[in-house]
């Protein structure tokens, strides 16, 4: 039997501290994909000198995991990845030298101690802005309420194994005209349940096209702000590093 072969030196140093960290991305940055963000963020987290625990193995990598990034093109407020590190650090010491490191529009916004639990479980739903620019603000309430009447309401999407058609409405937890913007272009709220397929604001906005006709002219502004255990409360989404920042405070 063949021997296994290992790779030389010593096994790399443990992880002692895991960090959860929230970010934006914003303007012209909303365009940059996960690749190009986890490309930047390990540049970044060289350039700050961050003490990254490495897996084992012959090709060796920092221990990052990213959650439920937002599209291509979206802007957000509220994205999140973990790191682990050889030596515990100071969360805003950190915030501030990785945000310094990272190009502008990759803002990070908070840094914790990853407390008990799965980062992943708490990210239930997302709260989106969507600006739906060069159409009346009327007639996109009129849509929005003749697709809320819809108990189906299906989208096609292209993934890697082909074209899947799936439902939208039922992710759908809110979705309404919350007011104009400066130029008068209505702003919608949308409130999505995180489901397999996900359901992103495109496809509501498609699906709104095929229940009722209506297609804003240009594209629309899209922009998370919050995704998060989803509340009761007004159908709202909660701050998912709630309890990591609560078992700090208590520590």
């Amino acid at each position: 039997m063949a021997r296994q072969r290992t790779p030389d030196g010593p096994p790399p140093a443990p992880a002692v501290q895991k960090l959860r960290i929230r970010y934006a991305k914003r303007g012209r940055l909303r365009f940059s994909s996960t690749r190009d963000f986890s490309r930047a963020l390990e540049r970044a987290l060289r350039r700050a000198g961050v003490p990254m625990a490495f897996s084992a193995g012959f090709h060796p990598h920092p221990l990052i995991s990213y959650a439920n990034a937002a599209p291509t093109g979206t802007a957000s407020e509220a994205e999140y990845f973990e790191i682990r590190v050889t030596e515990r650090v100071d969360p805003e010491s950190l915030r501030a030298a990785l945000d310094e490191a990272l190009p502008r529009g990759l803002d990070v916004l908070e840094v914790v101690p990853a407390g008990a639990g799965a980062l992943a479980d708490r990210l239930e739903a997302s709260e989106w802005r969507v600006v739906v620019r060069g159409a009346d603000p009327a007639e996109v309430a009129q849509a929005v309420t003749a697709y809320l009447a819809c108990e189906v309401a299906e989208t096609t999407r292209t993934f890697k194994t082909g074209p899947r058609t799936f439902d939208t409405r039922g992710a759908v937890v809110a979705l309404g005209v919350t007011g104009v913007d400066e130029e008068g272009c209505a702003i919608l709220r949308v409130v999505v349940r995180h489901t397999t397929p996900s359901v992103r604001p495109d496809d509501i906005l498609t699906a709104l096209r095929a229940v009722t006709g209506f297609s804003p002219p240009v594209p629309p502004l899209v922009t998370r702000l919050a995704q998060g255990p989803l509340t009761d409360a007004a159908a709202g989404v909660a701050d998912p590093l709630a309890a990591d920042k609560d078992a700090a405070g208590s520590g």
